[in-house]
């Protein structure tokens, strides 16, 4: 066995080594979660999260007013593998602000929540409450739902519905206003300072509250998205990296010294890169290579690789073309980047393509124009149709993950075969063919055309 093999074998073992060293790190870390919520909340939240101590470390960031939110989560998004906010208003606030690929969960506002407050209220003044005033979001209005319910008398609900920029001071004069016209003999609301406020005014007032039923199942959805978001983060991932129309490179240098140089930096390059990664790196030969990692590091240098790949292209003055699979075993993850770089090879761009365990593709990941869509289905009744009319899955799914991210009800096949990387003919032979087995209908035509016989406008069924 040549010197070259047995280096090349110890790379890949090493590789193999590393990922297993990585997965067990993962198994046995403590993951950070931000919890952000009112002192009052993220107690509650706290006493029912005991039995995830061994699993979860909670990390608190009490706040006392909503726009606190935006400057923790802004602060602290990076010391936290995941986030839990006690409520609809923070997670809003912080989804808002954020642009992030993390977990993140709240604890709903639900019926319970209404009823719990409403029934303290009952109590605490001694009587049945017939009319009421609450303030709730427009996103989670749930007061119409709690009320319409109750197989009782309803009171007399006057809601005011807010959106994530109002003043809780007009919130605090809706509900005044109607206690000094005499509508109203209690307040439901969902902010604290306005609750206060309220009551210091003699009104009746009550905080919407939590259940612990609500707090146990969002802990619950918490725990199984960790547990899937770092099974997958754990899974082996290989990088197949070709040199495109490497022979043709070979025969253009003056000298093998030259080409010879040439591997050597791009060799370089990539070595680099896989250093940065912690990864294991192989050289095929004939300007392929394949990188080792684990799923969850190669996903986070996505933008390194593209970085490295533009190097690459312009060091040996050609396209590069790659391919990631990801996959339970190493042999499933490099079958997978093999499908990745024939599809990439495919593309007028070479765009960096994923093939995903479940068979997903994702084109250009992490840039604006990334694409995903699944080039498998299970519905027998799509299958048929597609066959009959000749197309395969993996188009029919590409067109229909483009209208989609583009956001069009109608489109023309000019404007397909723009983002579908077809001719336009080819684009309008699909979309006819799809017309006629029922996946696609004409709709009409451009109202406006600049020139020529205004383009049919299509709908996908």
């Amino acid at each position: 066995m040549s010197h070259d093999k047995i280096v090349q074998k110890e790379n890949v073992l090493q590789g193999t080594m590393n990922i297993l060293h990585m997965i067990k790190e993962v198994e046995y870390r403590m993951y950070k979660i931000g919890l952000v919520g009112l002192n009052s909340s993220i107690k509650q939240i706290l006493d029912l999260a005991e039995e995830y101590k061994h699993e979860l470390e909670f990390i608190s960031f009490p706040y006392v007013k909503t726009e606190e939110v935006e400057r923790i989560v802004k602060d602290y998004n990076s010391h936290v593998h995941a986030w839990l906010f006690s409520g609809p208003l923070p997670y809003e606030v912080a989804k808002k602000t954020i642009d992030t690929d993390k977990i993140m969960v709240h604890v709903p506002a639900t019926e319970s929540g209404f009823y719990s407050s409403f029934l303290e209220m009952i109590y605490e003044q001694g009587k049945i409450i017939e009319q009421l005033s609450v303030d709730t979001m427009s996103s989670n209005n749930i007061s119409e739902e709690a009320s319409s319910q109750l197989n009782i008398k309803i009171p007399k609900i006057y809601t005011k519905v807010f959106e994530l920029d109002v003043d809780t001071n007009e919130l605090f004069d809706f509900h005044l206003n109607l206690w000094n016209k005499g509508k109203i003999e209690g307040a439901l609301t969902c902010f604290p300072s306005v609750c206060e406020a309220l009551r210091e005014k003699g009104i009746p007032a009550y905080r919407l509250s939590m259940s612990k039923m609500e707090i146990r199942q969002t802990l619950r959805i918490l725990f199984e998205k960790v547990k899937t978001s770092y099974f997958k983060d754990t899974q082996i991932g290989v990088e197949i990296i070709e040199v495109e129309y490497f022979t043709r490179v070979a025969e253009e240098m003056k000298t093998p010294y030259h080409l010879q140089y040439l591997e050597l930096r791009l060799k370089e390059m990539l070595i680099q890169l896989v250093e940065k990664i912690n990864g294991s790196f192989s050289d095929k030969g004939n300007g392929r290579y394949m990188i080792f990692n684990s799923r969850g590091a190669i996903e986070r240098e996505i933008i390194t690789l593209e970085e490295t790949i533009q190097k690459l292209a312009f060091e040996a003055d050609t396209t590069v073309a790659v391919g990631i699979g990801f996959g339970e075993t190493a042999y499933s993850a490099e079958i997978n980047a093999f499908r990745a770089i024939q599809h990439s090879k495919e593309m007028k761009k070479r765009e960096i393509v994923i093939v995903q365990d479940d068979g997903k593709i994702v084109e250009s990941p992490g840039k604006k124009r990334e694409l995903q869509y699944a080039n498998r289905t299970q519905n027998e009744i799509l299958i048929e149709k597609l066959k009959k009319g000749n197309i395969s899955v993996k188009t029919y799914k590409k067109i229909s993950a483009i209208i989609q991210k583009m956001r069009w009800r109608d489109f023309t096949t000019k404007d397909l075969a723009a983002h579908i990387e077809m001719t336009e003919r080819n684009v309008r032979r699909i979309v006819t063919d799809m017309c006629e087995v029922g996946l696609a209908q004409c709709v009409g035509k451009e109202a406006y055309a600049t020139r020529g016989r205004p383009s049919k406008l299509y709908r996908l069924l």
